[in-house]
């Protein structure tokens, strides 16, 4: 495995270091003395050194390599409550004591430090093959491990080239990011005539390249940071390869619902609510082959649908964007690429049409900066995993980083407008867990293939919770959980095979914002509104209401202080929701992520509350457009990237009808 780093990232930890990175990850996993190894056995230490060495803010690395400096010291023994006593001289029941008093903390910095630490050291340890290559914490949950590459995957389709040396290219539109909203963007863009280059901070990985496991898929095709909010309140996940986050995500194809577009279009983008939007859906589902023939329900699904018929509450079967998918073991680790190549993401569909129509693809390149001349944009300035600068001249440029990236891209440039990195919309995701008697594997099955929007409007604004299921392979699940001990959390995984997860997505009516640090690096703050907690709430009692209906054992939800029930054995449903209230949604109280980045350069009819008028142009650059879901003027409330597209393929069209 390769993994391909920026010449600006360095992170090469010290012997202590890495013995105290050692001591922690092992007060998360100790392993048993026996056949389960701990996490520093096992390799953990070099997984998490592997992980953390992609971020791309020096910032946060240093103060990762400052906080191991200082953990194993008298000094900060005070200040976890362990006494005046180094790390290392405590107990494994002391240590554990001492996490346990961190992740509880009224204090959200040090709350914020144990999120950080137990996702590093949890992840790590699951996700990690070991020596062997077989990960002996698998064999005790009844995981199977990676499948391995497919003997009969075609050779890659497209051909990118990773620039050697310092390079300039000329074009007429450089499309920054390859992505759901670059990879469209290009495609409309060279098919009307017009000379394209996509540019890509990250690898191209096809079917061939998929199965290796999650540790792989995680150093390969997902973006490397920043990992978290500022204030540690969500986890960040999306893409970051050729394609995107169509590489990796979970297939679900959900056309913007009517009441957002007309909400947006009321923000001042009035095609929203006009056919030319609705002609842009149309194209996006038909070139993605969009269907609901491949939506079988898996094991975790079908606990999904049957708790929601038995509430009588609403549910459906998800549209999904495949064809000849087995919606079996294959699918259920598409979250990693699929290896089959059923998922049409980018690099099936639209990046390959614009590289049909002559457009260059750049891979392993990471625009830095949109050089700007007489008023607009005369192309950018980019440079390469290996250090080397490439320098693209042309007549547009469209930027769809990403909805971290794009607004850090305009700000690092100098491109003026106080709403661009305003408005950021996250999706605030948790999730509830049941366990039940029958054997689910919820790592199997379609990704999803049901979902349920009986409280999607709690407000009668639009604003709620929408319920899906996701397929829990061991790394990805732990970010979910909390860790309330090492026995305690062991056991959790241990009984994966038996868990379900009804996942809670919540749209946030509020927002928060993406800044850059004195280095140019993304800088992402967002606290969960009291509005946005409430509806959150909301949907975990509901999540436990389908759960106990579909016959659960136990459940439990991610809050770190541990709720938990037994249906009609221990504990009630109003005793656990109240629990979960009490515990809050503060920054590290509740386990959360964000899956859907939207909103950060939204589009909208004046300067005064967007960052990019009706056409996608940013107010203060007129040939610099954003095509990505940047631009959303509020959250979705469904899975995004159909959206994505659409707003791509509609402001690429007006762009190329300017150009041409």
């Amino acid at each position: 495995m390769t993994v391909l780093f920026s010449s600006r990232r360095t992170m090469a930890l010290t012997l202590a270091e890495r013995t105290t990175l050692g001591l922690i990850c092992d007060t998360f996993a100790p392993g048993d003395g026996a056949e389960l190894p701990s996490a520093s056995r096992l390799g953990a230490v070099d997984a998490v050194e592997q992980l953390l060495a992609r971020n791309p803010s020096a910032a946060e690395r240093r103060a990762f390599e400052t906080l191991l400096r200082v953990w194993n010291s008298r000094g900060f023994g005070l200040l976890i409550g362990a006494g005046p006593r180094r790390f290392a001289d405590l107990t494994q029941d002391e240590r554990e004591q001492a996490m346990v008093r961190l992740g509880s903390s009224r204090l959200g910095r040090k709350r914020a430090v144990f999120q950080a630490l137990k996702g590093a050291a949890l992840t790590a340890y699951y996700a990690t093959p070991g020596s062997t290559g077989t990960n002996p914490a698998w064999r005790e949950m009844g995981f199977p491990g990676p499948l391995g590459a497919f003997t009969d995957a075609p050779k890659p389709a497209l051909a990118p080239v990773r620039p050697t040396g310092d390079t300039t290219l000329d074009c007429d539109v450089v499309v920054v990011g390859s992505g759901a909203g670059g990879g469209t963007a290009a495609a409309v863009l060279a098919a009307a005539g017009l000379d394209v280059v996509v540019v890509e901070r990250g690898g191209y990985y096809d079917d061939a390249d998929f199965g290796s496991g999650e540790l792989a898929g995680l150093l390969n095709l997902y973006a490397p940071g920043p990992a978290t909010t500022q204030e540690g309140q969500l986890g960040l996940v999306a893409g970051s390869c050729l394609g995107g986050g169509t590489v990796v995500n979970w297939t679900t194809s959900f056309r913007t619902p009517d009441d957002v577009r007309e909400e947006w279009a009321s923000l001042g983008a009035e095609q929203f609510a006009a056919d030319e939007y609705t002609e842009a859906l149309d194209a996006v589902v038909a070139r993605l082959g969009v269907n609901g023939d491949h939506s079988g329900a898996s094991g975790r699904d079908t606990v999904l649908e049957r708790g929601l018929h038995a509430l009588d509450w609403h549910v459906d079967a998800m549209p999904r964007n495949v064809r000849d998918c087995d919606a079996g073991i294959e699918c259920g680790r598409c979250g990693f690429g699929c290896r089959i190549g059923a998922k049409q993401s980018v690099t099936k569909t639209w990046l390959a049409d614009a590289a049909e129509h002559g457009a260059r693809l750049l891979i392993d390149t990471e625009v830095r900066t949109i050089t700007l001349r007489d008023g607009g944009a005369s192309g950018v300035e980019a440079v390469t995993s290996q250090g080397d600068a490439v320098t693209i001249r042309a007549r547009a440029v469209v930027v769809a980083a990403g909805a971290i990236q794009t607004p850090a891209l305009l700000r690092r440039s100098g491109i003026s407008g106080r709403n661009i990195g305003r408005y950021l919309r996250l999706h605030p995701a948790t999730a509830v867990f049941g366990t039940f008697d029958e054997q689910l594997r919820p790592w199997e099955g379609g990704m999803q293939t049901r979902y349920s929007c009986e409280h999607r409007d709690l407000d009668g604004h639009g604003y709620g919770v929408i319920y899906e299921t996701g397929p829990l392979t061991p790394g990805m699940t732990v970010g979910f959980l909390n860790w309330t001990g090492a026995a305690q959390h062991r056991a959790i995984m241990h009984n994966l095979a038996h868990t379900v997860a009804v996942g809670v997505i919540t749209r946030d009516r509020d927002h928060g914002t993406v800044s850059v640090d004195r280095a140019g690096d993304a800088v992402v703050r967002y606290r969960l509104s009291g509005y946005d907690q409430a509806h959150m709430h909301a949907g975990i009692a509901g999540a436990a209401r389908i759960l106990e209906a579909a016959g659960a054992l136990r459940i439990f939800s991610g809050h770190q202080s541990g709720p938990v029930y037994e249906p009609g054995v221990a504990g009630s449903h109003d005793r656990f929701v109240a629990e979960c209230l009490r515990a809050g949604y503060d920054p590290g109280r509740c386990a959360m992520g964000a899956l859907h980045i939207m909103g950060s350069a939204r589009m909208g009819g004046s300067r005064a509350d967007s960052a990019t008028d009706p056409d996608g142009v940013v107010w203060d650059a007129p040939n610099v457009v954003v095509a990505d879901a940047s631009c959303f003027p509020t959250s979705s409330g469904v899975n995004p990237m159909v959206s994505i597209e659409a707003i791509a393929h509609m402001n690429a069209s007006r762009l190329a009808a300017r150009l041409t």
